[in-house]
């Protein structure tokens, strides 16, 4: 027997065009090996999610900027084709704001948490969050919002350099800019440039103390807070390998102790009155000692895999289960184990691992995803060095994978198949 309500589809939800989002197959496969029908509503055709075999089908995505009429009627269309209520789980942070400002229109069709309706969004929003973080108490890095070109130099000289750089709302920045969420900024008439480019951005320029990286230094905590605020599932981990080094997603990550973390993560959800999943990502400032909020993430994290209990319970199971009706299993830690992402620390995923451990891409009773990836990544990097030394020769596609099928988007999987 299952431990998850098996008549009750998921509904995941990603709106960023990345077809390397290895976080929406995790989510895919959890739910999948539980027996749930999985429908993803995501840009899938240069992805190796479309190749897995728990995905029953894939729907088309709202396009990038939609407004929330137009995501609104997206998920109608889908909820029409899935035909009964389903758990409704955003994979980013544009979808997770929209979803929390659309529960009441998007029942009876999806379940969602009982959420404050603005509070993904004001988490998700890094200026909001430095507020957030100073009424509550948590520890967060200096930030200031210039209003001017003179002020960002004047921050800029305030804050000493170097210094971090973040847009507001990160989601907004258009495709093809050259704008990135988050980058170092080394002089003050960078921070003044930056500061020009704001209208393009489409949200407000953060300055930010900057804290240096370390060993043992960078840490996350998955999490979910279900419908009484009890925080479950999920965990602490430390951040062994980031990519790009030093500032970007987990490439590694270990399941690890850290009291100080996980107290962090309960008061701040606690006191917000957040419910459902959450990522949150801390650096411990080297001269204080103190764990600093950097960002809260109103969805899975893209690691979430890497807190998969003695019982089998995430962060994305714990949420199926809990908008259900059903009673999450007690678990155990299982401290050590660890979590790599193939294509940015393939040395790692070679080395044994003594903890535990689950590749982001590779499973063995869903290979060819991880074969797919290999393909579309070697396309990926290739086309990256061409583009840097300017030559715009085309791309060979990728060989078939033997008897791996490709489906199109609206086609049935052989999960289809057998249950029609």
């Amino acid at each position: 027997m299952s431990l998850l309500d098996t008549r009750v589809p998921a509904v995941l939800v990603r709106i960023d065009r990345n077809p390397f989002h290895h976080g929406t197959l995790g989510a895919v496969r959890s739910l999948g090996r539980a027996g749930v029908e999985v429908h993803v509503v995501a840009d899938c055709a240069g992805s190796p999610v479309r190749r897995s075999r728990y995905v029953r089908r894939i729907h088309p995505p709202p396009r990038p900027g939609a407004s929330a009429d137009e995501i609104l009627a997206v998920l109608r269309r889908v909820a029409e084709g899935v035909g009964r209520p389903a758990v409704l789980i955003p994979m980013d942070d544009a979808t997770a704001i929209a979803a929390g400002r659309l529960r009441d229109e998007l029942a009876p069709a999806y379940l969602l948490p009982e959420t404050p309706a603005t509070l993904p969004g004001r988490v998700a929003d890094k200026a909001e969050l430095a507020g957030l973080c100073a009424a509550t108490g948590i520890p967060h890095p200096r930030t200031l919002v210039p209003d001017s070109p003179g002020r960002a130099a004047d921050d800029a000289t305030r804050l000493g350099l170097p210094l971090v750089a973040k847009w507001s709302r990160p989601w907004l920045l258009p495709p093809g800019s050259g704008l990135r969420s988050t980058q170092l900024v080394r002089s003050v008439p960078q921070a003044r440039e930056l500061y020009a480019r704001t209208g393009e951005a489409g949200s407000p320029l953060l300055l930010q103390a900057y804290l240096p990286p370390g060993q043992d230094r960078d840490w996350f905590f998955h999490g979910y807070a279900d419908h009484s605020g009890t925080v479950r599932a999920g965990g602490p981990g430390r951040k062994r390998l980031s990519w790009p080094r030093g500032a970007g997603l987990t490439a590694v990550g270990h399941w690890a102790p850290n009291a100080e973390v996980c107290a962090l993560a309960e008061r701040l959800t606690g006191e917000l009155g957040y419910r459902g999943v959450f990522d949150l990502d801390f650096r411990r400032c080297g001269t204080t000692g103190r764990y600093h909020l950097l960002d809260f993430n109103p969805r899975p994290g893209a690691q979430f895999r890497l807190f998969a209990d003695s019982a089998g319970l995430d962060v994305v199971r714990a949420l199926h289960l809990d908008l259900t009706g059903r009673p999450l299993p007690d678990g155990d830690p299982v401290a050590g184990r660890s979590f790599v992402v193939e294509n940015y620390a393939p040395f790692a995923a070679l080395r044994t691992a003594p903890g535990g451990r689950e590749l982001a891409w590779y499973a063995r009773d869903d290979r060819v995803p991880g074969w797919a990836m290999w393909a579309l990544w070697a396309r990926h990097v290739s086309g990256r060095l061409r583009r840097r030394l300017g030559t715009t020769a085309p791309v060979p596609a990728p060989r078939p994978i033997p008897g791996a099928a490709t489906p199109s988007p609206n086609s049935p999987t052989d999960n289809e198949k057998a249950s029609s």
